[in-house]
């Protein structure tokens, strides 16, 4: 291990040595301070590590015993050796300026090697090192990754994951393994895990009261732990507000029963089939509701059966479609009356190929029209020729 240290700070020394002396990098370096004058941290972060003014006399006051440019110079020539730019480095010192008084040889390298020693690629510790900010300099970061590497089944969801939350800077033993092991008794395997906290971390970030909130939650709007929806469930609560889900996510539910009059089972059954169904805006699901009912005539038990009509873009899909099977109709050109959440849930390819294609000689202008539609163009009525 030792050796394997060694040779990585050997080799990203090396690597900034060989910097073009026209660089950013070499000028950095080859910056001469003189011992009479003192060192002015602010111009250093200002002029040297590329942050903003307003940024340098910030991070400035976090560096009261920085006094000589020595082991800053060493740092950001070891990031730039990881491969960070000159504007990724100036970020991370933004956000952690007293990454500048980090020893690299103690500190920075032995991370780095035990990040490698995890299967880490170069490229992927420098993103690490982007998205960690202050925490990649800590002592616990290798341990820490190595738990989440297991859980997420790849670096490459681990950094995807990093980008909505800073896994690193909660506790494991107080936070991340009690919402782990929670999400494992609701049925959740750890691949259903690494799923769901790609894109919501905080499912394991969380204070676990606030997690078990959301299980409760899920549990309440009708989705049973253990069912193949439950996972779906739980991402769409997580993007609900702390308070509504504080409180059962009762105004939710109480907006889908009255936009589309459903009682409380239909309600259930809506968003145990469709849980995302949570997360549209209000107004949204108005507008949805308005056509669907009102101009389309569907009744609500309809669409809590079938509620992935509520997830379609209303002018890119649901119209247009509407508009080709009424001109459809008005002509004589349909042998059945198809249902709309057929017509609706169609690939784009498919709805072509049924609706469209079909009548190419008796309405030449009808692709035309509906991909007129489709990009908002709504046309007053199609034409038929």
């Amino acid at each position: 291990m030792l050796r394997l240290r060694s040779s990585i700070l050997a080799h990203l020394l090396s690597s900034s040595q060989a910097t073009s002396p026209a660089s950013p990098l070499h000028r950095l370096l080859s910056v001469a301070i003189s011992p009479s004058t003192g060192f002015a941290v602010e111009n250093y972060l200002f002029s040297t590590c590329g942050l903003t003014r307003a940024q340098a006399v910030k991070a400035s006051r976090k560096l009261p015993r920085l006094k000589s440019p020595a082991n800053p110079d060493a740092v950001l020539a070891f990031l730039a050796g990881l491969g960070l730019s000159g504007a990724d480095a100036a970020a991370v010192v933004a956000k952690d300026p007293q990454l500048l008084c980090a020893s690299v040889e103690r500190t920075l390298a032995p991370i780095v090697a035990g990040l490698s020693d995890l299967g880490l690629s170069r490229s992927e510790i420098a993103r690490l090192a982007s998205l960690a900010a202050h925490r990649f300099r800590r002592k616990d970061t290798v341990s820490k990754l190595e738990y989440h590497l297991r859980l997420f089944r790849s670096s490459e969801n681990l950094l995807r994951a990093m980008k909505f939350c800073d896994l690193i800077s909660h506790s494991l033993e107080r936070v991340v393994k009690p919402n782990v092991a929670l999400l494992r008794e609701c049925g959740l395997g750890d691949c259903d895990i690494a799923k769901l906290c790609i894109s919501r971390p905080r499912m394991i970030t969380a204070n676990p009261e606030l997690v078990q909130a959301m299980v409760t939650c899920a549990e309440d709007i009708g989705v049973p732990r253990g069912s193949v929806m439950f996972r779906h469930a739980l991402h769409a609560v997580a993007s609900v507000g702390k308070e509504e889900i504080l409180l059962g996510c009762p105004a939710k539910v109480e907006y889908l029963r009255n936009t589309f009059r459903w009682t409380d089972a239909e309600v259930a059954i809506a968003v145990s089939k469709a849980p995302a169904v949570l997360t549209k805006a209000k107004e949204s699901l108005q507008r949805r509701s308005k056509f669907l009912i009102c101009e389309l005539g569907l009744e609500p038990a309809h669409i809590a059966y079938r509620p992935a009509m509520l997830m379609y873009s209303l002018e890119g899909r649901i119209r247009p479609r509407h508009y080709v099977i009424k001109f459809l109709k008005e002509n004589g050109l349909l042998k059945c009356d198809p249902s709309y959440y057929t017509v609706f849930k169609e690939s784009e390819k498919t709805f072509k190929k049924k609706f469209i294609h079909p009548h190419k000689e008796a309405a030449p202008n009808l692709e035309k029209d509906y991909d007129a539609a489709c990009k908002g163009e709504e046309p007053t009525n199609f034409r038929f020729t």
